[in-house]
């Protein structure tokens, strides 16, 4: 039976998707060189270990959406579900380095997105679960089938760069706002009404005089712009 360990060997954005894709560079080992693995039907879980970094002033200002005020987060700051990924690995004796790849998204209503989005740099620490079936050759040459142990994890840090730069690669200069239904359709009237041609001129014309340039620094500096 086949005692397979995983490791992130690193991480990237994938350009030219259809929507923003990381991929982390996964190294599936079988402790058997042996053993032929015919496939791996891999489930992953990934969760951000949010207490496994420090923090400067102005990202625990942005993160006060999530956690609230800093002098709470002995009790607040924990982990957090990110997302749930499936793999199908091909054959392979020893080990073998696949793609895993993690769809992301830029919708600020999501924990993920705001816990990102409020970090300057460094990095973000990770922790994936694995589980699945995994497909091998006995010794009768017969093909058997076992299921992953629940302990088998591991632990990586995305830098915040590697996310910038995604979301940088499919929304240039740009920031989502996701609007209740009756509020975007009243804005809608009103841009149609205003005759103003873009979104962005419909909702600044709603807008108080521009703010200094130091004061929009900080709200920059979280979409990444």
């Amino acid at each position: 039976m086949p005692d397979l360990d995983f490791k992130i060997e690193g991480s990237q954005a994938v350009p030219f998707a259809v929507s923003p894709l990381l991929a982390f560079k996964l190294r599936v080992s079988c402790a058997d060189l042996e053993e032929h693995v015919r496939t791996i039907a891999l489930r992953c879980q990934i969760q951000i270990e949010a207490a496994r970094r420090k923090y400067t002033a102005d990202e625990q200002e942005h993160l006060l959406d999530l956690f609230g005020e800093p002098q709470r987060w002995k009790q607040t700051l924990r982990g957090m579900l990110w997302t749930n990924v499936q793999l199908v690995v091909p054959p392979f004796k020893g080990s073998i380095a696949v793609d895993l790849q993690v769809p992301c998204s830029f919708d600020f209503n999501l924990a993920a997105t705001k816990y990102f989005a409020a970090l300057e740099d460094g990095e973000i620490p990770l922790l994936m679960l694995f589980s699945g079936s995994v497909f091998y050759e006995g010794h009768d040459s017969l093909l058997q089938v076992t299921q992953i142990p629940w302990d088998r994890e591991t632990t990586c840090r995305l830098p915040v760069d590697v996310w910038r730069q995604m979301m940088n690669l499919y929304y240039p200069n740009t920031a989502w706002i996701c609007l209740r239904r009756d509020v975007f359709d009243r804005l809608y009237l009103y841009k149609t009404r205003q005759s103003l041609p873009t979104w962005e001129q419909a909702i600044d014309s709603l807008l108080p005089p521009k703010l200094a340039e130091k004061e929009l620094e900080p709200v920059r500096s979280a979409v990444g712009s």
